[in-house]
C-alpha cells in the first residue's frame, strides 16, 4: 500500500486503540521469514550511556527491504531522584525518499512484540501435545505472554508464580477477567516448573528465577530477562543440558547473560540449534527429545519496526490519507 506523504505521530493511547486489530503473531512470523530469506537486515543493538550516571539508551535499528522501510527504536532509561523512567519511541523512514513516515510511542508495543516473539517460539518449538503451561512473572509482560500463547495449544493447566503474588492477586484477577477462573496461582517458586510442558520466564530478574533441576526432558523454557549486563533468568549450567535456540544467533549470544556466562564455562555458541529465522524457514537443527529446550530472546530492531509498521498501516486504512 502507498505510504503517507506527511509524517504521522501516534501517542500510546493512539497505538493501543489500533493494536487489537493486528495479528501480532503473524507479524512476527512474517518478519522472521523475511529475515531468514535475506529481505531484512538486523544490526546489533547499540547502548549509549549518559554522563554522570544519568542513565542510558538502547538503539534497536533494522531494515525491512521488501517493505521499503528502515528505522529504529530508542529505548531510554532515565535515572531520576526517586524512580528511573523508562520510555520508548520508534521512527520509521521511507527507503525510497529517506523521509520520515511514522513516529510512535513504543512502550506498549515493546511489551506486545516481546510476547508475540515468545509465542512464535512456543508455536515452533513446543510439543503439539503440550497442555501444561507455567509462567514466572505477574506484570504486564507476563500477561501479554499469556494472551499470545493462549490460542496455540489446548492448555489444561495454567500456573502463575510471582514473588509479589500475595499482594497483587486481586489486581491480577481483575486484569485477567474471565480467564482468571483457569489460572492457578503458585506460591512456591521451586514448584512452578514441575510437570510443565512450557515454562515462560517473564521477569526483569538479573539472576535465575527457577530451579532448572525441575525441568523435564521435552519441556520448553523461554526467557526474556533484561538488558542489564550479565542478567539471566536461568543458570548458565542449564544451557549444556538443553536444546538451545534464540531470536537471532548473530546478536543474542553476545548480550544474553546466561550465554556469556555459559561460554566462560565451556559452552559454545556453536551449540545453538537455530534462531527464529532458521525455525520459520525450516533450517534449524533438530532438537534432542531427551533434553529440555531453551529459547532466549533479547529483542530486535526488526521486531520493533515490523510492529510499528503494522500499526502505521492500520492507521492509514482507517484514515482518509
Amino acid at each position: 500500500m502507498p505510504y503517507s506523504q506527511s509524517p504521522i505521530w501516534l501517542d500510546q493511547e493512539g497505538v493501543m486503540k489500533l493494536l487489537p486489530d493486528i495479528d501480532l503473531l503473524s507479524v512476527m512470523r512474517e518478519t522472521f521469514a523475511a529475515f531468514g530469506n535475506g529481505k531484512a537486515i538486523q544490526p546489533p543493538q547499540a547502548l549509549t550511556a549518559f554522563s554522570a550516571n544519568r542513565g542510558d539508551f538502547i538503539t534497536y535499528s533494522g531494515v525491512l527491504e521488501a517493505e521499503g522501510v528502515f528505522g529504529a527504536k530508542l529505548s531510554p532509561y532515565i535515572v531520576g531522584d526517586d524512580r528511573a523512567k523508562v520510555t520508548a519511541a520508534t521512527l520509521l523512514m521511507d527507503m525510497r525518499t529517506g523521509m520520515p513516515l511514522f513516529l510512535c510511542d513504543s512502550l506498549v508495543l515493546t511489551t506486545e512484540r516481546t510476547a508475540a516473539t515468545t509465542a512464535l517460539a512456543v508455536d515452533l518449538l513446543a510439543s503439539n501435545a503440550a497442555e501444561n503451561l507455567a509462567i514466572v512473572g505477574g506484570g504486564p509482560v507476563a500477561l501479554a505472554h499469556l494472551r499470545q500463547v493462549l490460542p496455540l495449544r489446548n492448555w489444561k493447566t495454567i500456573r502463575i508464580f510471582s514473588p509479589k503474588i500475595a499482594s497483587r492477586k486481586d489486581e491480577l484477577l481483575s486484569r485477567l477477567g474471565p480467564l482468571a477462573s483457569r489460572i492457578e496461582f503458585v506460591a512456591d517458586r521451586t514448584a512452578i516448573a514441575k510437570g510443565a510442558d512450557v515454562v515462560m520466564l517473564c521477569t526483569s530478574s538479573g539472576k535465575p528465577v527457577i530451579d532448572c533441576e525441575a525441568i523435564s526432558k521435552g519441556t520448553l523454557v523461554t526467557s526474556i530477562s533484561t538488558n542489564v549486563a550479565g542478567a539471566h533468568e536461568v543458570a548458565p549450567s542449564f544451557l549444556p543440558l538443553s536444546n538451545v535456540y534464540c531470536d537471532a544467533r548473530t546478536t543474542t549470544p553476545a548480550i544474553a547473560g546466561e550465554m556469556r556466562l555459559a561460554s566462560e564455562l565451556g559452552w559454545s555458541v556453536d551449540e545453538i540449534l537455530g534462531d527464529l529465522a532458521d525455525l520459520v524457514c525450516s533450517r534449524a537443527r533438530m532438537a534432542n527429545p531427551n533434553k529440555p529446550s531453551f529459547f532466549r530472546s533479547m529483542g530486535l530492531g526488526i521486531e520493533d519496526i515490523s510492529i510499528a509498521l503494522a500499526v502505521y498501516r492500520r492507521f492509514l486504512t482507517g484514515s482518509n490519507i
